[in-house]
């Protein structure tokens, strides 16, 4: 199996890749903005799965054209799954008092992903066949005061993947978008040290793989977020505006 990763040095992104040298022989490219967080995560996978095959590329998430390159690149073979993880976490006062953090946050998050998956959409509607699979977040399916800024990047990224999804409708290509909910990654030490429950990362990589494997359209991780933001969604305006979230 071949798998392109964005974002490998993320915690989820590497929980994903143990899953799979575990159970087969893969050839997997890490894409990572940093080369050496990425080198790392490459030598444990290699140690994990020594006949797998591992290769580490530093990248410019935010060069359109450096995307597009890379994609052309690394599609000049064939790709089963693409997984599109990385993403930044700032808290939300940050956004609201510093406009460049803001800006940072919404081309991280938000326009960053959406080039990567139409970079790769193109070569996947030429083959035919492959898996595009995005991190969204419950954080995308109503916008809260505490995290607005994250939530619409992340509510971008849905309506993305929604349209990429029909657009590939009844063909070899599938989109699956992962909602994690709070998920216990250095990316969430905030959460952690409010005491917050969290999920491990385990427990949502495993999710993320077998959702990816069945290509459902939206996994959940974990999967009692799917009713958790039923309710947030359909909360009347008047109710929801009460609420300290």
């Amino acid at each position: 199996m071949r798998i392109v990763v964005i974002g490998a040095a993320s915690a989820i992104a590497e929980h994903c890749c143990r899953l799979w040298v575990a159970r087969e022989t893969c050839d997997l490219v890490l894409v990572a903005r940093d080369a050496a967080k990425a080198g790392r995560v490459a030598e444990d996978l290699r140690v994990r799965s020594p006949a797998s095959t591992i290769a580490v590329v530093e990248a410019d998430f935010l060069d359109a054209a450096a995307i597009g390159r890379l994609a052309a690149e690394t599609a000049a073979r064939p790709i089963d799954i693409v997984l599109i993880a990385h993403g930044v976490l700032p808290e939300q006062s940050l956004c609201e008092d510093d406009l460049l953090v803001c800006r940072d946050t919404l081309e991280v998050n938000a326009v960053s992903p959406a080039l990567f998956a139409e970079a790769f959409a193109g070569h996947f509607a030429r083959a035919g066949r492959g898996t595009i699979a995005i991190i969204g977040s419950v954080a995308g399916d109503r916008g809260r005061k505490a995290n607005y800024t994250y939530g619409a990047c992340k509510g971008l990224v849905a309506r993305y993947a929604e349209g990429l999804e029909h657009r590939f409708a009844g063909t070899g290509v599938s989109v699956v978008l992962i909602k994690p909910g709070p998920t216990d990654t250095p990316m969430a030490a905030a959460h952690r040290a409010s005491g917050r429950r969290l999920a491990s990362v385990e427990q949502v990589a495993r999710a993320m793989v077998r959702g990816i494997d069945a290509k459902r359209p939206v996994v959940y991780a974990p999967a009692q977020w799917a009713l958790i933001m039923f309710v947030v969604r359909h909360l009347p305006r008047f109710v929801f505006n009460r609420l300290n979230l």
